[in-house]
């Protein structure tokens, strides 16, 4: 009763819209309307630099850019060096701060294919007057005056993950022009490896800690609910990749002459791998979804969030959804079971009547806080044994080519876990309230994100809460050609960001 009565609490106080908060919105709006160009103009600034993981150098210049800025809107910053690329930290502190937030975002971006893109560079930002998609035309940066909302800037990193840095940046500017003070001690870490994993982030809280420690994190990472309303997710789902090689005959064979004798590998892997899911999509492995349970809150929450399923399926372009949950909301707080790719001989133009020799699926399984990496590799693992296949960890010897009829490898990655915060958690509480307040209606609540960020180590290394809080449109193209960011998300992120400064 008590997550009721707090959700009918939080419900209320976003169609009250407080002065204090429409009172924020208005002020910084202001300063946003007044500035737009010299923030946009460092936005595109920042872009500008390439910011590849690995690109070392071009990802240092970014750092020490960011850095400068910070610096310039009143933090101490500096970089933290790490096993790889350096850790951007920042810190400003009122004199009496109620709490601390650790706010966490990457400056690095994915990696390109500049043959993909409708731009020469994608690290040289272009304007266009609106989405791509619907024959929007590029303009001239220099001489564009307004910069309306519904303008976009096209480039990599853009939305994924520069923009809610300037934006931070922004807000802050914005509260200090107006005299209104920061209410927590804020600090700021800044990944140079996201895109490619993390993996100096976890090593470098040994070296580090005492700067981290924080009531709370907030990872500013991510695109809004595909209504626009503010959102905050209060999880992230991991992941765990496989690959899955069934063995065949030691090389092709002709499918004339030993066609139904030798063993098809392509149809075996297909038959194994259909034996893992049902009709409805679900997956058939024991104990894949042990442990997954709901509150009445956790469902009113899931019911809250405003899906358009049907718009959604027509826009996506399918007919029937798999029925793992009852919605898009309730299906991502299972684990999943994805084939993310398949291969076999040769298709197409260069198809060979053969019997071929091996066949591989690429998997991933998507993990939720109730299913851990470990846990789960061993549940797909034993269910092939369990379906009699004999498994490998590098090709078979001649010696098990003869005593096993189905053989088959298995590899993994190291698997990034999931992380959640409860709905009720008190820092959560207030970041929905201050939301609410300063946009006049309550935000989205997403139990678990679908996506992985993966810092989920980090945040179990800290102990400490963390909440995720998108801001960026969510047609961004993110880790896809043509990344963007529609301005309008960008100006109201910074309001977002200054309510959060400010509550």
């Amino acid at each position: 009763m008590r997550k009721l009565a707090l959700a009918a609490f939080f419900l209320a106080v976003a169609l009250a819209a407080p002065a204090p908060g429409q009172d924020l919105r208005a002020t910084v709006e202001a300063w946003v309307e007044a500035n737009r160009r010299p923030l946009v103009e460092e936005l595109v600034e920042a872009v500008s630099i390439p910011s590849v993981a690995a690109d070392s150098a071009n990802i240092r210049r970014k750092a020490e850019f960011l850095a400068r800025a910070l610096e310039r809107r009143g933090f101490a910053a500096e970089l933290l060096e790490t096993d790889g690329n350096p850790l951007v930290f920042a810190e400003r502190a009122p004199e009496d701060p109620v709490r601390t937030l650790l706010l966490y975002f990457h400056y690095d971006g994915q990696p390109v294919d500049p043959a993909r893109w409708r731009q020469e560079d994608p690290f040289q930002p272009l304007l266009r007057d609106g989405r791509l998609a619907d024959g929007a035309n590029a303009l001239d940066f220099a001489a564009a005056r307004d910069l309306p909302p519904d303008h976009r800037i096209y480039a990599r990193s853009v939305a994924d993950d520069t923009a809610p840095i300037l934006a931070l940046l922004g807000a802050v500017e914005a509260l200090d022009a107006a005299g209104v003070g920061l209410s927590s001690r804020i600090k700021v870490v800044l990944d140079g490896e996201e895109e490619a994993g993390s993996p100096s982030l976890v090593p470098a809280i040994a070296r580090y800690r005492d700067r981290f420690a924080a009531d709370a994190m907030l990872i500013l990472d991510g695109p809004l609910h595909q209504s626009g309303r503010p959102t905050v997710s209060f999880g992230a789902r991991g992941i765990l990749t496989l690959e899955l090689v069934v063995f065949g005959p030691r090389a092709p064979l002709h499918s004339g002459h030993y066609g139904n004798w030798a063993p098809n590998p392509a149809v075996r892997l297909a038959q194994l791998i259909a034996s893992m899911k049902d009709a409805d999509g679900r997956v058939t492995i024991p104990g894949f979804y042990d442990g997954i349970e709901f509150t009445a809150a956790d469902r009113e929450a899931l019911e809250a969030v405003p899906d358009d399923l049907p718009a959604m399926m027509r826009s996506l372009g399918f007919a029937a959804a798999d029925r793992v949950g009852d919605s898009l909301q309730e299906a991502i707080q299972f684990p999943s079971l994805n084939v993310r790719g398949l291969q076999s001989a040769w298709v197409g133009a260069e198809a060979r009547t053969i019997v071929p020799a091996t066949a591989t699926a690429a998997l991933d399984v998507r993990l939720v806080a109730e299913t851990p990496a470990e846990t789960m590799y061993a549940r797909v693992r034993d269910f092939i044994a369990s379906q009699g296949w004999h498994l490998v960890e590098r090709d078979p010897t001649d010696a098990e080519r003869a005593e096993h009829s189905r053989i088959a490898r298995l590899t993994r990655s190291a698997g990034t876990n999931a992380f959640r915060t409860p709905l009720d958690h008190p820092v959560a509480a207030r970041v929905v309230e201050a939301l609410g307040e300063v946009w006049g209606e309550l935000p989205v609540r997403k139990r678990t994100s679908g996506g992985t960020v993966p810092i989920s180590p980090f945040v179990e290394a800290l102990g400490v809460p963390a909440l995720m809080v998108p801001t960026v449109n969510h047609d961004n193209n993110q880790h896809s050609p043509n990344e963007n960011l529609r301005l309008g998300h960008f100006y109201d992120s910074i309001v977002t960001i200054a309510a959060i400064l400010t509550m």
